[in-house]
């Protein structure tokens, strides 16, 4: 469009300008032109060709506008351009807005342009509250988008509400393991039916919360079960008392169901405790034992040292006999009779040790 108003200036500008070459030539004759007449036609020319230049760059969005009863004026289009804002996104989110039946005033998108938000989502989300009778002003609708929530997808929710799988897919744990009291684990994938909570969507509670909050309602519900055929039979009792429990208070979304969507017997915990606890009862009169063990080869060892320091006093002593018989020759008190008859008492009583096979050293 900006070439074809080229096309059609510049022959309107030609001959104005030759007009103003020619003029100083003109035969004396002839009417002369004043040359400040001359120079403010050249300059009017030039701002003219600049202006519709100007108006060439918001005609298109400024007539699409202004057919569609969401009028946005020349300069605010100028204003625009000078802040770099995208005249488009504005225009054709007015535009959009105004056919849905919303006047959202142009500064109110340019503010929310510039302070950074995704205007066509914005618009998009309202247009889908609208349809589906949901009070969103856009006020709120900025203010969500700004805080780096996605509005379109909120609004979907509530409209469609979504279902969360509890434990999530990615986790690191694909079941929710609990132990009834009877001591048989059960293993448990639970469905939540979710709807965005709209007011509550800024500061409100993320899925990750409900999921924590479903899981742990789900852990409290079994381990009080007596028994984990009663959970087996009933599984919907999980789901109403774990709704019962409030678990959506001050999140940013409204739990409308719970369903147990499998549930396994797995492991007897309470025999492995049972089994882990007379392992370790085990170990501990083993090592009670060997203590016990020990004490009694350190008392041994210490009557054999006893034994063995009372015989060198029994060696000690009989070293003492010969000269205690030298003695008494020399006193007179014992006679060589009395010597031999000891002798022979001696030679008597290791003959009956030998016969008897007893040791004299080992006594």
């Amino acid at each position: 469009m900006r070439t074809r108003l080229l096309g059609i200036l510049l022959p309107l500008a030609l001959p104005t300008l030759a007009l103003a070459q020619g003029g100083a030539a003109r035969p004396a004759g002839g009417t002369a032109i004043n040359p400040i007449t001359i120079g403010a036609i050249i300059v009017g020319a030039l701002f003219l060709l600049v202006f519709v230049i100007l108006i060439a760059n918001f005609l298109n969005l400024y007539v699409q506008a202004l057919l569609s009863n969401a009028h946005v004026g020349l300069l605010e289009m100028v204003g625009m351009r000078l802040r770099k804002v995208d005249l488009r996104t504005i225009v054709y989110s007015r535009i959009r807005a105004v056919k849905a039946g919303m006047d959202i005033p142009t500064a109110g998108l340019e503010t929310h342009y510039l302070a950074g938000g995704r205007v066509p989502n914005v618009i998009s989300a309202m247009i889908a509250a609208r349809g589906a009778k949901i009070d969103l002003p856009f006020s709120i609708a900025t203010a969500i988008d700004l805080a780096g929530r996605d509005i379109l997808d909120a609004v979907q929710t509530s409209v469609n509400p979504k279902v969360i799988d509890c434990p999530a897919v990615a986790g690191p744990r694909p079941t929710i393991d609990a132990v009834a009291k009877d001591g048989i684990q059960l293993r448990c994938k639970a469905r939540v039916t979710v709807r965005t909570n709209i007011p509550r969507l800024v500061g409100g509670a993320t899925e990750e919360t409900i999921i924590a909050r479903v899981g742990q309602g789900i852990v409290s519900t079994i381990g009080s079960a007596l028994d984990h055929k009663q959970v087996l039979e009933n599984p919907d009792h999980i789901s109403k008392k774990v709704m019962s429990s409030g678990l959506d208070a001050g999140s940013a979304f409204e739990i409308l169901s719970i369903d147990i969507a499998d549930i396994d017997v797995g492991d007897n915990i309470g025999a492995k405790l049972q089994l882990d606890q007379a392992n370790a009862d085990k170990q501990k009169a083993q090592a009670e034992a060997e203590k016990r063990r020990a004490l009694a080869v350190a008392e041994e060892q210490e009557f054999k040292a006893l034994e063995q320091k009372n015989r060198a006093q029994v060696v000690l002593a009989e070293a003492e006999i010969p000269r205690a018989i030298a003695e008494s020759f020399r006193s007179g008190n014992l006679g060589i009779m009395d010597f031999y008859r000891l002798k022979n008492l001696q030679a008597d009583t290791s003959m009956r040790q030998n016969i008897a096979g007893e040791n004299p050293e080992q006594r």
